[in-house]
């Protein structure tokens, strides 16, 4: 039964993870990005995070065999936010949790991967289980003005999300990387953009903007990569806010910085890291999360992807510990990179 368990299990990771790299044939995108010849986009730098089924497999029984982890069961403390609160949100940013955050600045709201559900997963019986409880109802958000996703992954395009924000706020509009458009489209999703690296888009005073990550995509066993993945940058005249997605650690926030300027907030992955020679390619750890901040020119960071879904090998409650000792080895502190409860409600400045 065991063996069944983790077999199972490593079929979920072969579905959420992807595997392999043929599949349906997707369109010939006019990128940088896309390769026509395997039909399919890539690392500009050449960093392929492929595995194989049977390293997935591995994965999935060192996952299935994990010391138990208490904070999966108890989650975290989390600060409850109402709608009285959230509409008066201003010049400030919160952390939802996970990799969703909601930031108003001159007049615009912007949320990042929505991901509302109890489970990071193509299913609702299984997978990552949400260890850290929503800070609001969904219908005290403020009005939306543009949602960014950072690519296909179900732990940061969640459809059941998607589609009740669209519901909500139907003149929500919706920035997505190449690829992605038909399948908001097919969800019934109807303002949506997707954008290149580099390509940007107006949005009353701000601009937005689609950057490199080093990254990958798949939302079944056989499209990996057939749509690209990015972070965004929104430019505001006064104010720029830089928000990573999914990444492993690159010289694609030096050039960022270079192209785009140095950042005012920056939202930065520092969890799912562990085990690290598997990891490595696709999502930072602490020490990659600093770097990040220093490579951006960021006056002031907010840590996301931790604590809210167990995806990886280390503990829930070890990433802001990881990142506290790293900052301290940078002589930085947790007022440069602010480590936030679930919920809870910051200034965008410094």
């Amino acid at each position: 039964m065991r063996i069944l368990k983790i077999f199972g299990l490593g079929i979920f990771f072969a579905i959420v993870l992807g595997i392999g790299a043929c599949g349906p044939s997707v369109p010939l995108y006019d990128s940088p990005q896309f390769s026509p010849e395997k039909m399919e986009f890539f690392n500009s730098n050449g960093v392929d995070s492929r595995k194989s089924f049977g390293e997935l497999f591995d994965l999935a029984k060192a996952y299935w065999t994990r010391p138990k982890d208490e904070y999966e069961e108890t989650g975290f403390s989390l600060v409850k936010q109402d709608r009285t609160r959230l509409q008066q949100l201003d010049d400030e940013v919160i952390w939802v949790g996970h990799s969703t955050v909601l930031l108003r600045h001159q007049g615009i709201t912007v949320m990042t991967d929505p991901m509302f559900s109890e489970r990071a997963s193509p299913v609702s019986f299984a997978g990552p289980k949400r260890a850290t409880a929503l800070p609001f109802e969904l219908v005290d958000l403020p009005s939306i003005d543009a949602v960014v996703i950072s690519h296909s992954h179900y732990d940061h395009l969640d459809k059941p999300s998607i589609v009740t924000l669209a519901a909500l706020q139907p003149d929500l509009r919706f920035y997505v990387p190449l690829g992605l458009k038909p399948v908001l489209r097919g969800w019934g999703v109807e303002n949506v953009e997707e954008l290149d690296w580099w390509q940007e888009i107006k949005l009353g005073p701000a601009r937005i903007v689609a950057t490199p990550t080093q990254h990958w995509s798949a939302r079944k066993p056989f499209n990996r990569n057939k749509t690209l993945w990015a972070g965004w940058m929104v430019i505001w005249d006064d104010f720029k806010f830089y928000f990573a997605g999914d990444t492993g650690y690159a010289d694609y926030f030096n050039e960022t910085r270079e192209r785009l300027g140095a950042v005012d907030l920056a939202a930065i992955p520092i969890g799912a890291y562990e085990p690290r020679y598997f990891m490595e390619a696709s999502h930072v750890n602490p020490a990659d999360a600093v770097q990040i901040f220093q490579d951006l020119g960021a006056k002031k960071a907010i840590a996301i992807h931790w604590g809210t879904f167990k995806l990886t090998l280390e503990s829930l409650a070890e990433p802001p510990i990881k990142l506290h000792e790293s900052l301290n080895a940078s002589n930085l502190t947790e007022d440069d990179f602010n480590i936030l409860q679930h919920g809870e409600i910051t200034s965008i400045w410094r």
